[in-house]
């Protein structure tokens, strides 16, 4: 899906055009604890967890850490409205020796709690892509609302930060649930986009917790844009199957040239073994700006690995910011 969408439409537009302060009071949840937050309310769960497929290497941040992609992505521009049934949620990724937020999205029965269902989401599931993670555990008690000066709040038990990590992954961690929480507001239509969102994180009902024995939540976050992804796939999903070609890709980055470079390789027993095509795609934004990129393959049926990075003439054999997805052609259908 695409990171920029059209302008909202039908009742998103009547909100993203006027914003009244009714709307943007709305609650997300009922009150079932007694907190001293006007709209704030919680939802319940019995049974806690740890975080799922953590390996261990995902605690901390690489050794070695890249410094070539960091900050290339100055803003990191709110998700639009939509009226479709589907939550985003944002999860760590690791690529050239750094950990980055990458985005994902899953469908959803209801949207009438957006934003505490795609933090649930974010805390209970596994990202589609084996190449991302998360660390957070799943919480007993989690609950958001949105206030009218667009300041959303979030309050989750303890025990959702039961993992124990380094400082830079804490920090990401932090920023993984700012970016979850702001994404699910915006594409529901519940926040003007129009102004800086902010989120303020409760621990149990207050503030000044410890996140991850690292983080002080004693203030407001918004969204730190240096954590975003250098460029990462949006369409096709990990493992996706199509039957028609051409197979249209489409994704964000953001490069000093203002292009990317992009390769095929078939897979064979589950490894990239040959490359079957490979060119280059353009930035719209141009150079040093963040933008969606697309293009199209036409490719035979079989399995292949897409990978979409940023090449650099000084070190070429670097892949920067590398992003992969597992794709599968199964039948020569062309349109």
């Amino acid at each position: 899906m695409p990171a920029f969408n059209p302008a909202p439409t039908g009742r998103f537009r009547a909100f993203a055009d006027v914003a009244p302060k009714a709307l943007r009071e709305r609650r997300i949840l009922r009150m079932v604890d007694k907190i001293a937050i006007v709209g704030l309310s919680v939802s319940l769960t019995l049974v806690g967890c740890t975080a799922q497929g953590v390996n261990g290497g995902d605690t901390t941040m690489p050794t070695i850490s890249a410094t070539t992609s960091l900050g290339l992505v100055t803003s990191a521009p709110l998700e639009t409205a939509r009226a479709s049934q589907t939550l985003p949620v944002y999860w760590l990724g690791r690529s050239s020796g750094d950990v980055y937020l990458y985005r994902e999205f899953f469908p959803t029965q209801s949207m009438d709690d957006p934003i505490a269902t795609a933090l649930r989401t974010m805390m209970d599931t596994k990202p589609k892509d084996p190449d991302y993670f998360t660390l957070w555990n799943s919480p007993s008690r989690l609950g958001a609302s949105v206030s009218a000066k667009n300041v959303i709040t979030v309050d989750v038990s303890a025990d959702a930060f039961g993992q124990k990590v380094d400082q830079g992954i804490a920090s990401r961690s932090i920023d993984q649930l700012v970016y979850t929480a702001t994404a699910a507001a915006a594409m529901a239509g519940l926040v003007d986009t129009r102004t800086t969102i902010q989120v303020s994180i409760l621990v149990d009902g207050h503030t000044g917790y410890n996140a991850f024995g690292h983080v002080l939540l004693d203030k407001p976050i918004t969204r730190d844009a240096a954590f975003v992804a250098p460029v990462w796939i949006i369409d096709p999903a990990n493992n996706s199957t199509y039957n028609e070609v051409p197979l249209k890709v489409v994704g964000q980055g953001v490069s000093p040239t203002g292009e990317l470079a992009w390769s095929l390789e078939t897979m064979v027993d589950g490894t990239a073994k040959k490359q079957f095509s490979n060119g280059t795609v353009t930035i719209p934004q141009g150079p040093n700006e963040l933008g969606e990129f697309t293009f199209s393959l036409v490719t035979p049926p079989g399995t292949y690995q897409l990978s979409v990075y940023i090449t650099d003439a000084s070190i070429p054999d670097k892949k920067i910011g590398l992003d992969t997805k597992i794709v599968t052609i199964s039948e020569r259908s062309k349109k």
